[in-house]
């Protein structure tokens, strides 16, 4: 008996489904024929003719497997939301970045922040600069 040896199941390695196969085949023509960053018309157009061409080319997809292709497709050529968001923000104009602290007594709940036009002061404390010394 080898004790070097260990016991290994060997992996099986299935090959992929048609509707994977035309799924990866699918985001690879996306890429390749830039469809990200196109105008809806020119996606819808290109999703229409390739859609068409993934009918003849995988016919073991039933039709709705096909239009569950396209809507992955459509999906994959979406910006990230993350990046929507900001351009959302970007375009809802500027925003007041001050922000506005409200100061309540704790006993009372009175206001006690000063609107009576009075400075208020906020003392900071003098750093000096630390000379390095070298270890």
């Amino acid at each position: 008996m080898n004790l070097t040896k260990k016991n290994r199941q060997r992996r099986v390695v299935t090959p992929p489904t048609p509707f994977e196969q035309a799924r990866d085949e699918l985001f690879q023509q996306i890429m390749r024929c830039e469809v990200i960053g196109a105008s809806p018309d020119h996606q819808g157009e290109w999703f229409a003719e390739t859609m068409a061409y993934f009918a003849q080319r995988y016919p073991e997809l039933k039709p709705a497997d096909v239009n569950d292709l396209r809507q992955l497709g459509e999906r994959f050529v979406q910006p990230p939301k993350a990046a929507a968001v900001v351009e959302e923000a970007k375009t809802a104009g500027p925003v007041d970045a001050t922000p506005v602290i409200v100061v309540t007594d704790a006993l009372d709940g009175e206001d006690v922040s000063a609107d009576d036009g009075t400075e208020q002061s906020t003392e900071t404390a003098d750093v000096e600069e630390a000379e390095t010394v070298p270890a």
